[in-house]
């Protein structure tokens, strides 16, 4: 029988909202009780088996988009952090400039023969595929992260569901503008390449037919994660006619917050975006924001380093994915 969240509880001396705190990644809790709270876990079976004595460390290779993506550098370093507390894990991060010109195939090709395990943030195309069943026909464990790519050989998907995220966006900015007001909506995308963009939009553009049809995408805008992209876009948007509300599916907030200030706007068109950042931090206290759908980099990178390992020393995890959590203003977490 699985062990219980009670059960950690009761050995930790802490309740049971603070287990479910430090074991969904939250904010909110002190160091040292974090660190009794897993010890008490891992103690007790939680994260799988807790005797197996590794043999070698396993070689965990993770390949990234690089860039100004304010959240993959959160999530890199929270990678860096989560392999630094396993003794029996040697990590490898890749990050990979320009994505739509091979670079992710061949990244993946180097790897043949050099890792045990591969977690990737890739757009879902057929050569990227192609190249990580290449890798799992070798025995290599594959993990998809923030993005899923579905036809592909792979221990499973860390991230949340992003077309619950898209339509929790769109019910946002239903209500912030008021039922039955109607208004023109600018719609940010980061690159439909990525299948979690894709699905974010597919979600948002779903409640909007559903519950909001007076809302009106007036505008699109594809932006390739690029602040300064984003800024252009968005002013090119606001010269072209009247804009009630913003949804950004993807990076790039700093960019598009600018052009607001720019036109005097900031406070005055809603604004929702995804991922809490120290950037989007700041754009939620000035109120240039109005609301951050947060998947919770932290927890991805633990239970990614966790299953990735766990398959490799060939037992089985089940899997905790990130929650979606809507941060406004006034519930800004304090880390």
């Amino acid at each position: 029988m699985r062990t219980t969240i009670t059960e950690i509880a009761l050995k930790s001396g802490v309740s049971a909202a603070t287990v479910d705190r430090v074991l969904n990644g939250r904010s909110g809790v002190r160091e040292r009780t974090r660190e009794i709270v897993l010890t008490v876990a891992r103690e007790l079976g939680y994260f799988g088996p807790a005797d197996i004595a590794p043999t070698r460390r396993v070689r965990l290779d993770f390949v990234l988009p690089a860039g100004t993506n304010s959240f993959m550098r959160n999530l890199r370093g929270q990678l860096i952090d989560e392999a630094a507390r396993h003794e029996d894990v040697q990590l490898r991060i890749h990050d990979v400039e320009d994505w739509s010109a091979g670079r992710i195939e061949r990244r993946l090709a180097e790897l043949h023969d050099q890792t045990d395990a591969v977690g990737v943030v890739a757009p879902d195309r057929p050569e990227i595929r192609e190249e990580l069943n290449a890798l799992a026909r070798e025995g290599v464990r594959i993990a998809t992260l923030v993005s899923d790519v579905p036809a592909v050989d792979k221990i499973g998907y860390v991230g949340v569901d992003n077309r619950a995220a898209g339509r929790l966006a769109g019910l946002l900015l239903g209500r912030f503008l008021g039922p039955g007001k109607g208004g023109n909506i600018a719609l940010f995308v980061g690159s439909r390449a990525y299948r979690g963009h894709e699905e974010r939009e597919m979600g948002f553009r779903s409640i909007l037919a559903d519950e909001f049809a007076d809302l009106r995408i007036t505008a699109y805008a594809e932006v390739g994660d690029d602040r300064e992209q984003a800024h252009e876009e968005m002013r090119r948007i606001l010269q072209a006619g009247q804009v009630d509300g913003v949804y950004n599916i993807g990076s790039g907030n700093q960019g598009i917050a600018r052009a607001l200030r720019e036109a005097h706007l900031a406070q005055q068109v809603v604004f929702i975006g995804h991922d809490l950042t120290d950037a989007t931090r700041l754009l939620l206290l000035d109120r240039t924001m109005d609301a951050v759908i947060d998947q919770n980099h932290r927890v991805q990178a633990r239970e990614a380093v966790r299953l990735l390992t766990a398959a490799v020393r060939g037992t089985t995890e089940r899997e905790y994915p990130p929650r979606l959590q809507v941060v406004f203003r006034e519930n800004i977490p304090a880390s």
